[in-house]
């Protein structure tokens, strides 16, 4: 995904390091556990997902992000999938400068947080 463009060159950033960043603003989340599998289609596009981040572009040039995760039981779902999507658009946009679209967040599991 095209980053910045000047006489020089360009700048590119890969689906592969968004996902990273995503992933890794996941641990700073309360209430995650774990990231899920993933989607298991689209198996064409193995390498824009990492371990249950899928990384995708709007028609606009905006990144779209699907998050598989896994949720501590007993707590409110909906509020954690909000910190969620909050917090990673909040991140990748800051880390990559690229604005993010929409983040949909898969709850797929619940475990106990011990």
């Amino acid at each position: 995904m095209q980053l910045q463009e000047n006489a020089l060159g360009r700048l590119f950033v890969s689906p592969r390091a968004i996902a990273q960043v995503a992933e890794r603003s996941l641990d700073e989340c309360y209430g995650v556990v774990g990231l899920g599998r993933g989607a298991r289609i689209r198996r064409a596009f193995a390498l824009k997902r990492r371990h249950g981040v899928e990384v995708s572009s709007s028609e606009q040039g905006e990144i779209e992000l699907t998050l598989a995760v896994v949720i501590a039981h007993g707590l409110n779902l909906a509020e954690v999938a909000a910190t969620v999507r909050s917090r990673v658009s909040y991140e990748v946009e800051r880390v990559t400068g690229l604005k993010v679209a929409r983040v949909e967040v898969r709850i797929d599991d619940v475990r106990s947080r011990a």
